[in-house]
């Protein structure tokens, strides 16, 4: 993927994907603080949102509010769903691009009905119901997107969702030049002609990885960009039954591989006749797309990496990537 040629830079999905790197590199941590303020005071923080504003900006910040040991507690579900819950003791961020969408603002009204005080809104748009309704929050400075998928917008809801754990944690969030870097070469990267003809003659893309978001937001950007059916495995997943259904030619994306279970993978999807890919920053036994090592960041570049992927397929398919048949850039608005 690359803005150099013409027939990738007409698309704005594309200019919005290669946008994310200057969205990384002018971060600032410190516009978590009154959340990250409000969850220490608290002791609980629920971040929710609907698609992509809560998969990987929610998951990404769980898993890392549970491997450096947060002692708040940190939870994610849909808008329906927490609206079911006592919310007393939560600091809630309500999460939506448009600041419109309607679950999100169902459980901002909700919130402000209860007493709940520390309600906070992330959008991509000033002067939003949502917004309104939380009377505090951040818009991002990523601006609105023009294409349906979200990209760069998510990668913003991320780092905000990580400055907040980070600010619980104690842990600065520095290095975001190299971050950036580093998301740009992943975002660049020549995608081998075989994968994406091996994506194309797929009848089910599948995405195996950890549960912090990435492998189910490419899962959704599967349907979005490339118009292909796809499923994602959760951790392990893949080693405990979904072979029983994989078809001949079908395709699993394994982001990072667990080194332990090498074998195990080869042992599963051998069988099944799959092809295979991973994305890691290191070789594997697999066909690899190497990204660089983004240490504890290396959640975004191996999005990238996989936005990349995707991209490349469209183009191949001649599919306009700004132009889904069905899909909408609000998915359930107000």
């Amino acid at each position: 993927m690359t803005l150099d040629k013409q027939n990738y830079a007409q698309f704005y999905l594309v200019q919005e994907m290669m946008g994310t790197v200057e969205t990384i590199r002018k971060f600032d941590p410190s516009c978590a603080a009154p959340v990250a303020g409000a969850a220490r005071r608290k002791g609980h923080l629920l971040l929710s949102g609907e698609g992509s504003s809560r998969i990987m900006p929610a998951k990404n910040a769980i898993r890392k509010a549970h491997v450096w040991g947060v002692k708040e507690q940190v939870h994610t579900d849909g808008a329906h769903q927490a609206c079911e819950y006592k919310l007393d003791d939560y600091a809630v961020v309500c999460s939506s691009n448009s600041g419109r969408t309607k679950e999100t603002l169902m459980l901002a009204n909700k919130l402000k009905e209860d007493g709940n005080a520390d309600r906070f809104a992330l959008t991509a748009n000033e002067n939003t119901p949502i917004e309104a309704a939380c009377g505090q929050g951040y818009v991002l400075k990523c601006g609105w997107e023009n294409a349906v998928a979200a990209t760069k917008s998510v990668v913003e809801q991320v780092l905000f969702e990580e400055a907040i754990v980070r600010n619980l944690a104690g842990k600065p969030m520095d290095g975001m030049d190299a971050l950036a870097d580093k998301a740009q070469t992943a975002l660049t990267l020549p995608i081998p002609a075989e994968i994406v003809e091996w994506v194309k003659g797929a009848k089910t893309i599948y995405f195996a990885g950890m549960n912090d978001g990435v492998a189910e937001e490419l899962t959704l950007k599967t349907n979005e960009i490339v118009r292909h059916k796809s499923d994602f495995l959760e951790g392990t997943y893949a080693l405990h039954g979904p072979e029983e259904v994989m078809e001949d030619g079908d395709i699993v994306f394994v982001i990072e591989p667990i080194k332990s279970e090498y074998a195990k993978y080869q042992t599963v999807f051998g069988g099944a006749n799959v092809h295979v890919v991973a994305i890691a920053p290191e070789q594997t036994p697999f066909t690899t797309i190497v990204v660089p090592d983004a240490g504890e960041y290396q959640q975004y570049v191996d999005l990238c990496a996989g936005w990349n992927v995707l991209v490349e397929v469209a183009m191949s398919l001649g599919i306009n990537l700004d132009k889904p048949k069905r899909a909408r850039k609000v998915g359930n608005e107000m």
